[in-house]
Parts: structure tokens; sequence; C-alpha cells
């Protein structure tokens, strides 16, 4: 693409130039920044690139072609601006993304409410887990991120995983200040780093042993787990008994807690080749 070609693509997609320079061989750089609101495009002379529809903004990465369309920017139905983030620590709190009707923000207040509460008083409590010794944690099932944000004294960071058939609450996991990505845990999990202490999968299980077998979630499992590390199974009783002779067959140490989880530690066991 030519310097000309880039810049009126560039211009067609509202980016602005924050940064232009040349180096003494003559070899450029240009950052641009993209627009924070809708109001650019809506001011274009010509709709080009197109706005994506709706339905267009597909979050399953994996099998879908890409599309030459623009994403709008999500805002707040209230007003447009308001969608810029909150300082930190109130954005982790404090719910600001789309939609911001009444009744998701009474369950993004009520699943940061039960996280806090829960680690508090069970996860320090009543785990075998020696959280002096957690860097990382990677929560399988985030939902808003209120696991993650419960954990914010901890000097660990959280990876917060929005599987594909639960609902998308991945910008609200970052319009908090966390980190996270969308993943079908029927497929393999691409880590970075390659090994987590604590994997954590809460009210998971029963959708996900619908598509795939539970073998082979546990096997992958197992292979992002550190050794010594702890799988930490919020669940059914029903999903609890299920899994909890796979990971006993892997020589995981297990113990069930008030009938609602089943944590297990990984040994550094290998089977004999």
């Amino acid at each position: 693409m030519t310097g000309m070609a880039m810049v009126t693509l560039t211009k067609s997609m509202c980016w602005r130039t924050v940064v232009k320079s040349e180096d003494i061989n003559g070899i450029g750089v240009v950052i641009y920044q993209k627009p924070t609101s809708n109001s650019c495009y809506l001011e274009r002379k010509t709709n080009e690139p197109l706005l994506c529809s709706k339905k267009d903004g597909s979050r399953f990465p994996w099998y879908a072609p890409l599309d030459s369309c623009i994403l709008p920017t999500a805002v707040s139905s209230s007003d447009e601006t308001s969608n810029s983030p909150l300082v930190w620590p109130e954005r982790l709190i404090r719910y600001a993304s789309v939609p911001d009707d009444s009744a998701t923000i009474e369950k993004f207040d009520a699943d940061t409410k039960y996280w806090k509460q829960v680690i508090s008083e069970v996860y320090y409590n009543d785990f075998p887990v020696n959280w002096s010794s957690v860097r990382n944690v990677m929560d399988m099932n985030a939902g808003y991120g209120g696991f993650a944000a419960a954990l914010v004294d901890k000097p660990l960071w959280v990876m917060n995983v929005v599987p594909i058939d639960q609902p998308d609450t991945l910008p609200v996991i970052f319009s908090r200040g966390l980190i996270g990505v969308y993943h079908d845990w029927c497929e393999s999990f691409n880590t970075y780093p390659r090994t987590y202490d604590v994997l954590h999968m809460s009210d998971l299980l029963g959708s996900l042993t619908k598509r795939c077998d539970i073998l082979e979630v546990a096997a992958e499992v197992d292979r992002i787990l550190r050794p010594g590390g702890w799988l930490v199974l919020k669940d059914t009783m029903d999903m609890i008994k299920k899994m909890r002779p796979v990971l006993r067959s892997l020589h995981y140490e297990t113990v069930i807690v008030k009938r609602q989880f089943l944590v297990g530690k990984k040994t550094f066991w290998r089977p004999r080749r």
C-alpha cells in the first residue's frame, strides 16, 4: 500500500495521526489513535468502510472470516462520553459498560459482592491453597470478572476467560481494567505464560460436557496447571463427583469443601513411558 493510499484509508477510518517521524535511514514510523466515539463515523461524506451491524460483531474468531467493516464504538445509552474509563480503582467495582440497563447493573453488583464474600470467607480460610505462593490465576469462566476483582489485594494477576458459549461479558471485564480473552474450552488454550498456579472453574463443567468429554477437559486443565498448583472447581455435586475420580487418576490430591467446591492439587507424578 502506498503512503497516499494509507493516508486515505486511515482518514476514512477516522484514525488520528499522533506521531509521524522518519529516521536518517528513511524508515518512517506513524502512530495512529482510534476514535473514542462514533461522531466521526457519522459525519463522513462517504460511508466507506461500512460500519458493521450488530450481527457482524462475531466473537468466534476461530472460524469466522475477516470483515471489512468497522465496529462502532460501544457507548452508553445515556451519554456517549460516559463510556470513558473510570479512574482506578473505582472502575474495578463500578459498572461502566454497555448495556447499562438496571438489570445488568444489578447482576454486576451481585456478582462483585458474591465473590468478595465467598473468597474472603471460604477460599482464604477453607481451601488447602497456599495463596502466598500463587503468582498467576486463570478464571476459566470469568463472568463479569468479580472473582479477579476480589483478588485485587493479592500480589498476583488473573487471566479472565469468557467461554464462547457463555454470555459476552468481556467488554465489562475490560472496562474494569482487567485482562481477558474469549475461548472454546473444547479446544486447547494457547497459553502465555505456559502454566498457571491456580485454575478456577466456576459453574462451567455442566454446559461444557454437553459438547466435549470430561476427560478432554481434565487433560487440558492438567496441561495448563503447574506441578504443585491447584484446580478449584465450583459446581454441583454431580459435576464434582464426575471430575474427582478423573483428577485422582492423574494422582491429584483432592478435597471437597462445603459440597460446592472441589480443590485438587497437582502433584509431580507422571506416568512412566
